[in-house]
């Protein structure tokens, strides 16, 4: 490796930290040891599929300030389950050849018959894959994996963009066994970090090193600042009920220039506001440009939507139109792939295709204050505030402020979105809206302010042979009403029924009527007829659990340890209301109590209420949510609560044969 500075070994500032742990030694590629061939699970996390042994970066600049980073992957297989990722895919930013890939080595090793058997992968099997017109990577199949092999990769990343310093994640899907990224920015650079971590490092180390560049005949002496980050026996990041994003947990250290202080010039400052990123995105020939295209037949659309006499209801039959015309691809990239014209030709496109259509046709229909905006889906993460990069974002939406109050956020590429509720694939993080007329462009946090109401009433007659025949109604708005009507329009009737009896055989299902599935400003109104063999019941009781048709049944949250924040998208409000005829010769023999509990913050509340009334059992609970996001800090007092609240709302009542 050639470094441009030279290593002198000044060290005037050495500072490091080690964790009281056992530190593996770095392997290099190529050197593996029998110890690992032969080792059967991973020492920490006893159950995983495959163990990341050795994943190591090493940034630095050379001559020309190009930016590489030295990349070393080494993976553990225990068995077959985790074979799909000896299919390696590294992506890069290929346009203008900004970034690409050298270097590549790889090479699967087995332990045969006691003997160290090493397979090297074939280069000519590697190959360059577009995935859009910005973006490749270079995918490759490990050869001769099976359980017990060990595979290792190394490839160096090269960037001519000299403020691009990769964000180096040391958690994955699997466990890591040793994590460690270097990094030597000479002092010309400054850069600003974003750390987000759960385990200590095991070496944080820091040195100031000699440096030269040489121009011409000159030689330029300066100054290296190097660190060494060291994790090791990171856990599985798993799925967790009610996790954002895996992006927002995995630990991490991400970095922002802020400034450029080359010798003998001006101090060249680099931080960007959101305003520069919106003046970027308005003269992007894949964003702004794409506002002002013409769409083919686009003027008998806006004709009939310039005859309507309210801007609501131009907007709501506009979304319609773009809604039922479009197919999203599946594809989401906060710029356009094809272009706004031949995605409405072709009637599908990626979502910021679709959702520019959208604005155009709002736009040129006398919807003046539509404003186009950037935002990042759940699963590609939140938006940092802090850190002003367009690669924060995957998808544009249609952002129509109303008032003070109201305003909309418009995202046509889902068949089940309604035109008047935020799309719950951008709630709770930033978006960029821009001003195109005025050249104002300013970031907004997006969230669902009113909570979601869904309400259920069940009106049975419990029979003396240990059954109960009835109705429920359940009304749903919002986000209750866009996921049933996605299920049952997806999945189909029976399977819909099938998820309405939540896994309960004894529950049969006679009719099911749905209203106003189409009509955004009404709520879903599901009609059910059903009947229920109650389980344990025989000559002298019957045992009831009045908790039907709703979606808590099951305690998500089972585990007593969390690892990632807890984000339930809104606030929210289910309301239970049941009456149960007592059959003839029967009386109430256990009767749950009224109770009322909460969160000790209050921002989570439950109450019951039961009671007999005319001949019959009045059950009522209430579960109100005033707070959509909490801390895994807070995990303790959730899990807690969660546990007693579905304690109550299982409790049974219990009738005896008088």
């Amino acid at each position: 490796m050639n470094k441009f500075y030279a290593l002198l070994s000044l060290c005037a500032i050495t500072f490091s930290v080690k964790a009281q742990q056992t530190i593996p030694d770095y392997q290099p590629y190529g050197k593996v040891s029998t110890e690992d061939l032969q080792m059967k699970q991973c020492d920490f996390e006893k159950d995983a599929n495959a163990e990341v042994l050795i994943d190591k970066g090493d940034v630095y600049y050379d001559q020309k300030f190009t930016v590489i980073n030295e990349c070393h992957r080494r993976i553990k297989f225990f068995n077959d389950n985790a074979k799909d990722m000896a299919n390696i895919h590294i992506r890069f930013y290929s346009k203008d050849h900004i970034e690409y890939i050298t270097g590549i080595q790889a090479e699967t090793i087995n332990l045969t018959d006691g003997k160290v058997e090493v397979t090297k992968l074939d280069k000519k099997l590697i190959y360059t894959q577009a995935i859009d017109k910005y973006w490749s990577e270079l995918v490759f199949t490990m050869p001769n994996v099976k359980a017990g092999s060990i595979i290792e990769y190394k490839y160096t990343w090269n960037t001519s963009d000299w403020s691009d310093i990769p964000t180096w994640y040391f958690q994955d899907k699997i466990p890591v066994r040793y994590s460690e990224y270097d990094t030597s920015i000479p002092e010309y650079f400054y850069f600003s970090t974003q750390t987000r971590t759960l385990t200590p490092y095991a070496i944080r180390s820091t040195k100031q090193e000699a440096g030269t560049l040489t121009s011409g005949t000159d030689v330029i002496n300066f100054s290296v600042n190097s660190e060494k980050r060291v994790m090791v026996n990171l856990p599985s990041l798993v799925d967790e009920p009610y996790m954002s994003s895996r992006n927002d947990n995995l630990e991490c250290v991400s970095f922002h220039l802020t400034s450029f202080r080359p010798p003998y010039d001006m101090i060249q400052n680099y931080n960007d506001t959101w305003a520069k990123v919106g003046g970027y995105l308005a003269d992007n020939e894949d964003f702004g440009s794409q506002l002002r295209r013409k769409l083919t037949g686009e003027d008998v659309i806006i004709a009939k939507a310039k005859a309507l006499k309210t801007d609501d209801e131009k907007i709501a039959y506009l979304f319609n139109v773009v809604q039922s015309t479009m197919k999203w691809n599946g594809e989401d990239q906060w710029y356009t792939i094809d272009g706004t014209s031949e995605a409405w030709d072709k009637k599908s496109g990626n979502a910021t295709e679709i959702n520019l259509i959208l604005y155009h046709l709002l736009n040129k229909s006398g919807v003046s204050n539509a404003l186009p905006m950037v935002t990042s889906t759940r699963e590609h993460g939140k938006v940092n505030p802090m850190y002003t990069f367009t690669s924060q974002f995957n998808r544009a939406v249609v952002y129509i402020p109303v008032d003070s109050t109201r305003f909309y956020v418009l995202d046509a590429s889902n068949k089940y979105n309604m035109c008047n509720e935020i799309p719950y694939d951008v709630l709770n993080s930033s978006a960029l809206w821009l001003n195109m007329k005025e050249k104002t462009f300013d970031l907004i946090f997006v969230a669902k302010t009113e909570p979601v109401r869904e309400t259920v009433f069940i009106n049975a007659e419990i029979k003396p042979d240990g059954k109960l025949a009835g109705t429920a109604d359940i009304s749903s708005i919002s986000y209750n009403k866009i996921q049933s009507v996605d299920s049952y329009k997806t999945d189909g009737e029976t399977k819909y029924i099938d998820y309405l009896r939540g896994g309960d055989n004894n529950l049969k299902i006679s009719s099911l009527k749905l209203e106003n599935m189409d009509v955004d400003s009404l709520p879903l109104i599901q009609h059910i007829n059903f009947s229920l063999d109650l389980a344990g019941s025989d000559d002298n009781y019957i045992y009831l659990n009045s908790n039907l048709f709703t979606s808590a049944k099951t305690n998500p949250f089972l585990s007593d340890t969390r690892s990632s924040n807890i984000d339930f998208g809104y606030q929210k409000s289910m309301t239970i209301n049941g009456m149960f005829k007592i059959p003839a010769g029967y009386k109430i023999d256990a009767l749950p109590k009224n109770i009322a509990m909460s969160m000790p913050d209050q921002s989570i509340t439950f109450r019951r209420i039961m009671g007999e009334q005319d001949g019959s059992i009045a059950v009522r609970y209430v579960i109100s949510y005033k707070k959509s996001i909490y801390t895994k800090d807070q995990y303790a007092d959730i899990h807690e609560f969660f546990k007693k609240m579905y304690e109550m709302l299982n409790e049974q009542i219990v009738l005896k044969k008088s």
